[in-house]
């Protein structure tokens, strides 16, 4: 492992090395407008959720790498403080990544890339049709982080009303992860599309505590086989099974030639989440 002073670099090679760590990252699908009226679309994944009473996102147009001009974006925000925020979908995002071109100011970005606009209920900028969720919002502050080409600026916005596309939700009403298709933004040219078998479940041990790690006996946590995940999903369970469910359970398990060997059985059931099984065949 090598390491370096973010000081001694240049800023493209600083950024592609953060870019390329802090992935993957949201886009937020910037709609503002100017005071004389321009509406205008880019593309932004210096973008995140920081609160939800009240429900706050934040995102971050840079001052230009190359020549430190401020982005249209920024511009407009400072002109008129909203914007609606648009999520991008796998089916969007060539088009959206087409609205980042250097467009001269005024050029409308809806035009060039073929979206189409749908009036605000509660604010100026237009909405995106294509996007399943469109968030408008109200630029409460905008915080700028230095003047230097890279430099950023936080918008910080407060969401004032959503539009969820019916074709995204479950039978409770409830936007379904399975069915919003999203992407994200990784280093370089690279995107990563959150779809299919990219999804799974993490339990969160939010109402439950888990006994962790260093509670597991000692031929587990230095087992050779189990992996660091595997650990942490026998760790989750809040407490161990007990000596005669153990023993109940190992009567109709085969015969183990190794350590090795139970462990990787265990491993099995652990890929298929059946943790207390799997704590059964390893104790």
């Amino acid at each position: 492992m090598f390491s370096i002073n973010p000081k001694d670099l240049t800023v493209p090679v600083l950024q592609k090395y953060l870019q390329n760590a802090i992935a993957p990252r949201p886009i937020c699908f910037a709609s503002t407008i100017s005071k004389s009226g321009e509406p205008n679309l880019s593309p932004f994944s210096f973008f995140n959720l920081f609160s939800s009473n009240p429900p706050i996102a934040v995102f971050s147009p840079a001052y230009s790498g190359r020549t430190g001009a401020p982005k249209d974006t920024l511009l407009n925000v400072l002109e008129v403080p909203e914007v609606v925020i648009n999520v991008v979908t796998y089916d969007m995002v060539q088009q959206t990544s087409l609205s980042s071109s250097p467009f001269p100011k005024g050029v409308n970005e809806f035009i060039k890339t073929g979206f189409t606009p749908l009036a605000s209920e509660l604010v100026k900028p237009f909405r995106v049709k294509e996007s399943p969720v469109q968030m408008e919002c109200k630029v409460i502050e905008v915080k700028e982080l230095g003047k230097a080409g890279g430099a950023g600026n936080l918008v910080i916005c407060e969401i004032i009303r959503i539009h969820i596309s019916e074709a995204v939700v479950n039978a409770e009403n409830q936007i379904d992860t399975r069915k919003m298709d999203l992407v994200a933004r990784m280093g370089d040219n690279w995107y990563c599309r959150a779809h299919g078998e990219a999804l799974f479940e993490v339990q969160k041990p939010i109402t439950t505590i888990g006994i962790g790690i260093d509670a597991l006996p000692e031929h587990i946590r230095n087992s050779t086989v189990l992996s660091g995940n595997n650990l942490g999903l026998l760790a989750s369970v809040e407490h161990l099974p007990g000596p005669e469910d153990v023993k109940t359970h190992k009567k109709n398990l085969p015969e183990f030639k190794d350590i090795n060997e139970q462990h990787r059985f265990a491993q099995t059931l652990l890929e298929n989440n059946r943790v207390i099984e799997a704590l059964m065949v390893l104790l």
